[in-house]
């Protein structure tokens, strides 16, 4: 099939598909005497892996060494397993760093009177020299700011 084909089967755009090939996770497919890529349904099928992978977050290098381990059929299961958890713990961190964001902005929100008034705690927030710090040095408490 040809990429468009293959993105239509896949769910990928064809720019996607090309970057995977740039960055070595798809081999680069047969070409036409024309110069346009065939891709075989192993091709397909490895597309379908790398985008579910993709799906879940991993990374293009967390994707090259899954794909490393599902082509490897002496791999360990526990070599897997280590590698979804580890990711499992960096999407976790991520999520409470995250939460802390945004109840930083809501507590900051909470403090701005929303008015014609040009004061702002977001953007005195925003212009201070380190997080937490407003106007004068003075530290502002609130979550995601240290005491």
């Amino acid at each position: 099939m040809n990429i468009g084909e293959a993105a239509k089967a896949t769910g990928l755009s064809t720019k996607m598909i090309r970057h995977y090939e740039g960055t070595g996770l798809l081999r680069p497919p047969v070409r036409t005497r024309s110069g346009y890529r065939v891709y075989s349904d192993e091709d397909v099928h490895t597309l379908h892996f790398i985008r579910r992978a993709r799906d879940l977050g991993f990374s293009v290098r967390q994707m090259a060494d899954l794909l490393a381990l599902w082509q490897n059929r002496k791999r360990s299961s526990a070599d897997v397993k280590r590698l979804a958890l580890a990711h499992a713990d960096s999407l976790e961190l991520k999520m409470r760093e995250l939460q802390d964001m945004a109840e930083a902005l809501r507590h900051l929100a909470r403090h701005c009177h929303g008015d014609s008034r040009p004061a702002c705690p977001i953007i005195a927030e925003l212009a201070a020299p380190e997080p937490g710090m407003a106007r004068g040095g003075r530290r502002r408490l609130g979550p995601g700011f240290a005491a």
